[in-house]
């Protein structure tokens, strides 16, 4: 049964049973008062995902919404994406922007080279040392099908598997990497030039493989395919097929929400105890995908047994 939660403020209606929310009786272009934005961060830190639909922000509203939650992060250098002029704090994605970056075509090349065809799931910047807390994604132009976004709940996940295998992976760490260099086979020409772009600036991190949630107090797998590269410790054989098994069931559909966006929608999720899997149904069609997001600064993250993350290559993220 669908539940819907109203609190003196917004309405929370849940939309899978794990995870995902659609809110509404709230306008994100207005200055919320402080018991607004108590009850939305409740409701992603109970939902792990809040969708809002028909919310017409600019660049400067944005901004100012995601302020409300917190520093917003800086982003880890301009190679790795475009922002609007005036606007730094917002990543823009745009897929016809990429075209011209890295050529005709490039999003199905390179998705013919993933060694998982779940590669693709992921948190944010979990290649820094301290990832982004929250992620809040804003559609100004969509496709009139595909591009729809999937996120899965990793404490869930986690509180599926066995006590036993549990209790392991309270124990361990993982390293993590930018997403190009960790799952592509980089066969010729084309594909070298484009990690070379990545690697001029490397950004690794290791961090524990399950977090404790710093608000919650949830246990969270922190591992994704699409940037963990390896268990510490292990051997590449124990390490890949440890790795596999938590991907297989963390991305399984019992645990995750699929959105359909429209111009003016929003996503605003949890990156703590969230991956999100982009939308691999559209590269080839010539159709306009721009989406803006920021996200709000965070800190290195604590594993059960007290480890906390440590930087190998980069810098922290800072706030602007």
């Amino acid at each position: 049964m669908i539940q819907t939660e109203r609190t003196s403020r917004i309405s929370v209606r849940q939309v899978a049973g794990h995870i995902g929310a659609e809110v509404s009786g709230v306008d994100l272009r207005e200055d919320l008062d402080d018991a607004t934005v108590a009850e939305i961060r409740q409701a992603v830190l109970t939902h792990r995902v809040l969708f809002f639909r028909g919310q017409e922000l600019d660049h400067a509203r944005h901004v100012a919404f995601g302020r409300r939650f917190g520093d917003l992060t800086r982003r880890p250098g301009a190679k790795h994406g475009v922002s609007p002029e005036g606007f730094p704090e917002i990543l823009t994605v745009d897929a016809k922007a990429d075209v011209e970056r890295y050529g005709k075509n490039f999003e199905e090349h390179y998705r013919r080279k993933w060694v998982s065809p779940i590669a693709g799931w992921h948190s944010d910047l979990t290649q820094a040392v301290n990832p982004p807390d929250l992620s809040i994604l804003r559609a100004e132009t969509t496709p009139a099908f595909g591009g729809d976004t999937q996120w899965t709940n990793t404490v869930a996940a986690y509180e599926g598997l066995s006590p036993q295998l549990r209790g392991l992976l309270d124990t361990l760490q993982a390293e993590h990497a930018f997403f190009t260099a960790v799952h592509l086979r980089h066969s010729d020409e084309r594909d070298r030039q484009i990690l070379k772009i990545y690697t001029e600036d490397p950004q690794v991190a290791v961090h524990p493989v399950v977090r404790v949630h710093p608000e919650t107090g949830e246990k969270a797998l922190f591992v994704s395919p699409g940037s963990t590269t390896r268990i510490v410790g292990f051997s590449e054989i124990e390490s890949r097929h440890l790795l596999d098994l938590l991907f297989q069931h963390m991305t399984s559909a019992e645990y995750t929400v699929r959105f359909r966006w429209e111009p003016g929608s929003i996503a605003f999720w949890d990156n703590r105890s969230t991956c999100h899997f982009a939308p691999t149904d559209f590269g080839h069609l010539d159709v306009d995908r721009v989406m803006h997001r920021v996200t709000v600064l965070g800190a290195p993250a604590t594993g059960p047994d007290g480890f906390v993350s440590e930087l190998v290559e980069g810098d922290r993220l800072a706030a602007w």
